[in-house]
């Protein structure tokens, strides 16, 4: 099987987490500059098998989309055009970052280690792919 790649897209930062090729377990692969995100997607890609990119979408508490949202459709068609052979799926990313600070404080990460924006980003992308996982 291939693997099941989650993307935390963010305006400077994107979290990364993948599967395992069984598609059974969620980790965090990375943290990467949005700027160089297809590139990276692309060189993942040419040596792991992926079957599916999904993609996070931010909502507001009134189930609209987030202002965030206006930035990441421009990315899904560069990522529709690069990468057509793998389609994309989106993922109702609310509360994310909240529930990724909150693994932080519980797995006793101190307050420096909670500050860095890139764990964050990284947590918050395996937990996207891990509630896909837990609901498919």
């Amino acid at each position: 099987m291939a693997r099941i790649l989650a993307i935390d897209f963010g305006k400077k930062r994107t979290g990364i987490a993948v599967t395992d090729e069984l598609q059974i377990i969620a980790s965090g692969l990375t943290t990467v500059n949005t700027e160089e995100l297809i590139s990276f997607l692309t060189a993942y890609i040419s040596k792991n098998k992926v079957a599916l990119f999904l993609v996070g979408k931010p909502k507001q508490m009134n189930n609209t989309d987030s202002e965030s949202e206006a930035l990441i459709v421009p990315f899904l068609k560069k990522l529709e055009n690069k990468i057509p052979q793998i389609p994309f799926l989106r993922i109702d990313e609310r509360f994310t970052s909240k529930m990724a600070f909150q693994t932080m404080i519980d797995s006793g990460m101190n307050k420096k280690q909670r500050r860095n924006k890139a764990m964050v980003d990284e947590i918050s992308a395996t937990i996207i792919l891990q509630s896909y996982l837990y609901n498919k």
